[in-house]
């Protein structure tokens, strides 16, 4: 190949990279407009969705691996909920571990969708520092008869995007409910009793949260 042409292709290669990446950050949402907007395409998919709202966890599933798992850093949410423990794992049980928690809250959050039953979500105000990397948005769930439940998202800024890395309902954090759970289950079996919990009741279908 000719230098002047392997100069070309080089160059075109640049363009096309920069191109691509001035159009990613384009596309990029700011954190409190990616939890509205997601939120909102979800439950008006919900609020039309007979089957989903008659119970249907498999459609409820699809629908949660379609709009909401790409928003979520699983990584981070499963090593700060295993906590000190997450050192004694290998790279393998790190990955399973990461793999049976989102799995674990893949089904809690697709049960909370067939619960669903038009409750109105109420977005706080939002405010942000230029440059920060890890921010809080506040919503709130308004629901007739019952005291409303706050519902914050921790969002903290990734080279891909903003990705949620903790849900806080009612004050208690998803990620410390789970920690006292998985530290009692290291003591008693290891890590890898921890996944064998994890994998249990995955294959049960539990998906329910520890009780605060």
């Amino acid at each position: 190949m000719k230098i002047k042409e392997y100069s070309m292709k080089w160059l075109l290669a640049v363009v096309a990279a920069l191109s691509f990446n001035a159009a990613a950050l384009a596309q990029e949402q700011a954190p409190e407009v990616l939890i509205k907007n997601v939120t909102n395409e979800v439950l008006e998919i919900v609020r039309k969705d007979k089957d989903i709202q008659s119970g249907n966890t498999k459609k409820a599933i699809e629908l949660v691996e379609a709009k909401v798992l790409p928003h979520f850093n699983f990584p981070r949410m499963t090593q700060l909920a295993v906590a000190r423990e997450w050192k004694q794992a290998s790279a393998t049980q790190q990955k399973v571990l990461t793999e049976e928690f989102r799995s674990l809250l893949v089904r809690t959050y697709s049960k909370a969708l067939t619960e669903y039953k038009n409750q109105t979500i109420d977005f706080k105000p939002f405010k942000m520092q230029a440059g920060e990397t890890d921010v809080k948005v506040r919503t709130q769930i308004d629901q007739a008869g019952a005291k409303p439940i706050g519902l914050d998202y921790y969002l903290e800024k990734m080279p891909n995007g903003w990705k949620v890395y903790d849900i806080e309902v009612g004050g208690v954090s998803l990620v410390t409910n789970y920690r006292g759970e998985f530290t009692t289950e290291v003591r008693k079996g290891g890590i890898d009793g921890l996944i064998a919990t994890l994998q249990a009741k995955n294959k049960s279908g539990e998906g329910a949260a520890p009780k605060k």
